[in-house]
């Protein structure tokens, strides 16, 4: 398998005169992403004139829960300035795993089986929506409906990558639908 691009942040406002900006986090692993000599595929915002496309980085720290960060392609507050709003992006080895056990990317779990605790088939995972509150598992069922799974403990007890399956402890109406719903369509 080749290669999975994915998203670790996005450029913000600039921070002081020698080009420092703020990042908007979209990893769970900040300090390994963004760790100095790393580099980083830039996407420029729509309509932007920028010419970077690669992005090196020279430094990362915290500063008041906000991620700062000096790339070597940006020298000044003007460059940086002229950054904001680039969407960053690294690559990933389909076979790399997450350090916390407890966490996984959405490739690892698109096309997971959903079943339920007593192992009915309720669908298929189909995509993540990352949400600031909780994160969110799309999945299709059997008859073609599409319903969203926050991705809690409560909610998805297990994940078993090995096996191919995410357990849910269903609830009316959550996957399976209501038992009126599911007696009007007959």
């Amino acid at each position: 398998m080749e290669d999975i691009e994915v998203v670790v942040g996005r450029i913000g406002k600039p921070h002081g005169i020698r080009g420092d900006v703020t990042i908007d986090v979209r990893t769970d692993e900040p300090e390994r992403r963004f760790a100095p000599g790393t580099t980083l595929r830039a996407q420029p915002p729509q309509g932007s004139h920028s010419p970077l496309r690669t992005l090196t980085v020279v430094r990362s720290k915290w500063h008041t829960n906000v991620l700062l960060a000096t790339f070597a392609e940006i020298g000044d507050r003007s460059a940086a300035e002229a950054a904001r709003g680039i969407v960053l992006h690294t690559t990933i080895a389909p076979d790399e795993a997450p350090e916390d056990p407890d966490e996984y990317y959405d490739h690892q779990l698109i096309g997971l089986a959903a079943e339920d605790l007593d192992g009915t088939h309720l669908g298929e995972v189909t995509g993540l929506q990352h949400g600031s509150a909780q994160d969110l598992l799309a999945i299709r069922t059997p008859d073609g409906r599409n319903t969203l799974v926050p991705f809690v403990a409560a909610l998805v007890p297990e994940v078993d990558l090995a096996a191919g399956r995410v357990v849910i402890a269903d609830r009316p109406g959550l996957v399976a639908p209501f038992p009126d719903e599911d007696e009007a369509r007959q």
